[in-house]
């Protein structure tokens, strides 16, 4: 265990309006006890929790984010929390390979008549999170690097590619693409894996060349990655515009960000 002692974790809780604030609501009426850690925005639909709100919270220091929504089934916008469920699935991994736990994200589902399975679902979430730690006491590096990685992990779940994998996602597994042909769950989500890792890479490379150019082994040095995985990353971002060749300093080229 990571806990501190007298450590009072500080959560952002997303709610839904039709279903989870309401059980929330229930909860005080009903005077059902649990942590008063949660600080609660309200939302129209929980798929309007977009994943870059999540990794901000995170980067402004919050130990820890939940998301309720409607039940599946019962979202009062069809398949919102379908959405929302992905989203944040996907949230996870990145978190993962950012190097925090993902247990520091939870989304789950409350009914407005469920005001004692909010304050369960709330005070369960709130002693994780205390055993987990403050933010980044799983990390095995600095707090500038943490924020530096958040930042590259919110860029990368900005991608319109990535986005448009999400949103394709139900239509892919269970009804094909326009072929006819269905995608396992199972190669779907290695599919997004491999998405999420690639972009994560991009960006972390991009930001390091915020302080102007760098050699592939400098910017390995930065990232943490091969030198070989570095190369593999700059021939593809060349090819979109993202980096350029600045000089050539001894043998080794330099890369600049281009902006494209």
């Amino acid at each position: 265990m990571n806990s501190e002692e007298g450590f009072e974790p500080v959560i952002l809780g997303f709610l839904c309006n039709w279903c989870s604030y309401a059980g929330a609501d229930l909860a005080g009426v009903s005077r059902f006890q649990y942590p008063p850690n949660v600080r609660v925005m309200r939302v129209m639909c929980s798929a309007r929790v977009d994943p870059t709100f999540v990794l901000e919270a995170f980067t402004q220091g919050l130990d820890g984010v939940l998301v309720f929504g409607c039940h599946p089934g019962d979202c009062h916008y069809m398949t919102g929390n379908y959405q929302t469920e992905r989203r944040m699935v996907m949230t996870q991994k990145i978190l993962r390979e950012v190097g925090l736990s993902p247990e520091r994200l939870l989304v789950d589902w409350v009914s407005a008549a469920e005001g004692e399975r909010f304050a369960s679902l709330v005070s369960k979430f709130t002693e994780k999170i205390r055993e987990l730690g403050p933010l980044g006491s799983e990390a095995v590096f600095e707090k500038e690097e943490l924020v530096r990685r958040l930042k590259a992990s919110s860029d990368a779940l900005a991608d319109d590619r990535l986005r448009w994998l999400v949103g394709r996602e139900k239509e892919l597994i269970e009804e094909g693409n326009v072929f006819g042909e269905r995608l396992p769950q199972e190669e779907f989500d290695h599919v997004m894996l491999e998405s999420i890792r690639r972009e994560y890479e991009k960006n972390r490379i991009l930001l390091s060349l915020g302080d102007g150019a760098l050699t592939v082994k400098e910017m390995a040095g930065r990232v943490g990655l091969s030198t070989r995985e570095v190369l593999k990353n700059l021939v593809v971002m060349e090819g979109e515009g993202l980096v350029t060749v600045s000089h050539i300093e001894g043998s080794s080229p330099k890369y600049i960000k281009t902006g494209g």
